[in-house]
């Protein structure tokens, strides 16, 4: 009897093959195994559809779970005028409201990471869903701005807590090219979040509450809570070469949060205030105690030897300085669409879709083409392009049009920073071993949302500056005295540094001074913006190396050049 291999829809099938002879028991042998051979082969095929369909329901259930905190990195900044009115907050209220949760994200990311490898991906993505799920209904539930702010930050908890989880799901669920087109699909569903969350933010603000954009969360959490518990396996880091690290955790969220705060409070205090100076100094201990312990730890938090690798320091520094520029420019442009133009949510909405419709289209180009020819151009040239963008903000007005001064700007820049984005993380995963890549993907995430973190309130702080400085000019301009004008800066101000003329009639001198001082302290940050972005790209061109790989050459050509080289 000989025998064959037949390998169908994944599964090896073994058949045997008859080889008649005389005898009835040979015959019958003959029938009766292949009979047997392929029923069992059935019943493979029937296990390797279901376990295929499985794979892919559990695609499903990690795109709920990151849809969720894809949405909201937008859908936020539309609801703040809104919420700024409803809650009466200032501008570094508002600011809050967006850091509580980044700070909160990267602070915790890389420890969310550990943890679920340590201990069971499935395990803490659920409680990742049901902690950013709770946040967001207390969130809808708060009823003053410092109640919003650490509600914020329970969410943010979660989303360190699910994000990093739901790619290890899929990398441990799939395999070969399905794992690249799972990731895909991951990937792109996150830039559709991103893309859609201005226009649903601004339709659920306008046309329900802002306390929708909170509530819309509960009923998705819920879906993916319960997919995920039917059909995601347990899986964990068998080498177990990940730990936590809480003394790295607990120093540098600490050393961050007092850096954020001393940044977003010192205009309102005074910069010489002792509360600000002695958060400076804490964060400053904190920080040195921070990189202290994390460069004598065995598996730190942060891994600071990855960042004598020259390209992966500077990647790191780019992301930084990329997502500084934009979180901080699209914070007060979503206040200058509605606070100053005057756009409902929806409008706004609308407006910033262009915005993040570029990004989803040029970004994955960008990333194939960076595979191609290497990430040092891009992202030396991408800084550039948008820093040109951020250069065309600067001709807006409290009266310019969309189409011809924003829209192009927008375009531009969402180029310049999509063309950045894609090659930027490929040069990271390119310049550390394989085995430390979700590690280098990690630090490089928790470096974006710093940058972010950062982008917001040290911009935060120098618009509101500027637009102090700029009101109190305009209203002595008027004629009014100047201790009358510095009184009526510090009693409009918290609301009116962040556009809003709630209030004051549009043709009194307040009512046309606070569009024009908002928009002049814009321009300020903007300027600032564009510095970080010209930094990114000297750090690029300077210190990135290509990581792409050079192609083998033919076995037959290097005969010949040896055979003429011989010559």
């Amino acid at each position: 009897m000989s025998e064959r291999s037949l390998r169908m829809s994944g599964c090896s099938l073994t058949l045997w093959v008859s080889i008649p002879n005389d005898s009835a028991e040979c015959r019958n042998e003959g029938k009766e195994e292949p009979m047997e051979r392929t029923f069992e082969g059935a019943i493979s095929d029937g296990q390797a559809a279901s376990e295929d369909s499985r794979k892919w329901w559990v695609l499903v259930a990690m795109v709920f779970g990151l849809f969720m905190p894809m949405l909201d990195n937008l859908v936020v900044n539309v609801a703040l005028p809104t919420i700024q009115t409803k809650l009466g907050a200032g501008v570094s209220g508002l600011q809050w409201i967006i850091d509580a949760y980044t700070l909160t994200f990267a602070s915790f990311m890389l420890t969310g990471g550990a943890l679920g490898d340590l201990y069971g991906r499935k395990r803490f993505f659920m409680a990742g869903l049901v902690v950013f799920t709770s946040g967001s209904l207390l969130c809808a539930l708060a009823g003053s701005t410092s109640e919003l702010v650490a509600f914020r930050a329970v969410q943010g908890l979660g989303a360190a807590l699910l994000l990093p989880g739901s790619l290890s799901i899929i990398t441990a669920t799939f395999r070969g090219r399905e794992r690249g087109a799972a990731i895909g699909i991951w990937a792109a569903m996150s830039g559709l979040a991103i893309a859609i969350g201005p226009v649903v933010g601004g339709f659920l603000v306008e046309h329900v509450s802002w306390q929708s954009i909170f509530y819309v969360n509960a009923p998705v959490g819920i879906i993916g809570l319960t997919m995920t518990y039917f059909v995601v396996r347990e899986s964990r880091d068998q080498s177990r070469s990940r730990r936590v690290d809480p003394p790295g955790l607990v120093t540098g969220t600490a050393g961050l949060f007092f850096l954020v705060y001393a940044l977003i409070e010192g205009n309102a205090r005074g910069w010489t205030d002792g509360l600000i100076l002695a958060a400076f100094g804490l964060s400053a201990i904190l920080l040195a105690v921070f990189f202290y312990v994390e460069s004598h730890r065995e598996s730190p938090m942060l891994p600071l030897s990855f960042f004598r690798i020259p390209t992966f320091a500077a990647a790191n520094v780019v992301a930084a300085a990329v997502f500084f520029a934009m979180f901080g420019t699209v914070f007060f442009l979503t206040l200058y669409l509605q606070n100053v133009r005057g756009y409902s949510p929806v409008g706004a909405g609308i407006r910033l879709f262009a915005f993040s419709v570029v990004i989803l289209l040029v970004a994955p180009a960008a990333g194939r083409l960076s595979d191609r020819f290497g990430s040092r151009w891009f992202m030396t040239f991408g800084p550039l392009v948008a820093a040109a963008g951020m250069g065309m903000l600067l001709r807006t007005q409290p009266d310019s049009s969309y189409l011809t001064v924003i829209l192009p700007a927008f375009i531009v820049l969402a180029a310049g920073m999509a063309s950045t984005m894609t090659p930027m993380t490929a040069a990271v995963m390119g310049s550390v071993d394989t085995r430390h890549a979700g590690v280098a993907s990690a630090a490089t995430n928790t470096s974006r949302e710093l940058g972010g973190v950062f982008g917001i309130a040290l911009l935060g702080a120098i618009v509101t500056a500027a637009f102090n400085r700029g009101f109190l000019a305009r209203l002595v301009e008027a004629g009014i005295p100047r201790a009358q004008a510095a009184g009526v800066v510090a009693r409009a101000g918290a609301s009116a540094a962040a556009g809003n003329t709630a209030g004051e009639g549009t043709n009194s001198v307040i009512g046309q001074s606070v569009p024009h001082a908002f928009v002049h302290a814009i321009h300020v940050g903007i300027l600032v913006a564009i510095a970080f972005l010209l930094l990114a790209s000297l750090v690029s061109v300077l210190f990135v190396r290509s990581h792409v790989e050079p192609e083998p050459v033919p076995l037959d050509r290097e005969v010949a050049e040896g055979a003429s080289v011989g010559h």
